[in-house]
């Protein structure tokens, strides 16, 4: 039988383990305008918004690829605040890297190049 004490540090384990692995996390961006400074590295705090504003500003609408990390699905949308009104205005992408200009859409692959305005992700 396990006693209380090792469950409880087994569970420590897991809950140190998952938060490293969350805080440890990024989405990479590619900005089309400026390729040469290569990507941007933008951390990602779990089910948390990320609007490109403020010094962000320079991805807003020129984002055209992105690297999702492994074990998350993140959500791009076009307008600031990750709030969506139709569900063109947004794709959902899981871990790996996606060119915008071909992605996961409704009616099959679609464009978002040039679009994405803010983001949230979240473990899967």
């Amino acid at each position: 039988m396990f006693s209380s004490k090792y469950i409880l540090a087994a569970f420590a384990m897991v809950s140190s383990a998952s938060a490293a692995a969350l805080s440890a996390a990024n989405v990479r961006a590619i900005e089309k305008h400026q390729p040469e400074n290569g990507c941007f590295t933008i951390p990602v705090v779990s089910d948390t918004c990320t609007s490109f504003t403020g010094g962000l500003s320079f991805l807003d609408e020129t984002v055209s690829n992105a690297q999702v990390p492994a074990g998350f699905v993140c959500t791009f949308f076009s307008a600031f605040g990750c709030s969506s009104s139709s569900p063109n205005d947004k794709v959902v992408l899981t871990g790996g890297t996606w060119d915008f200009f071909s992605v996961p859409g409704n009616n099959g692959n679609e464009s978002f190049n040039d679009e994405a305005s803010s983001f949230s992700c979240s473990p899967i």
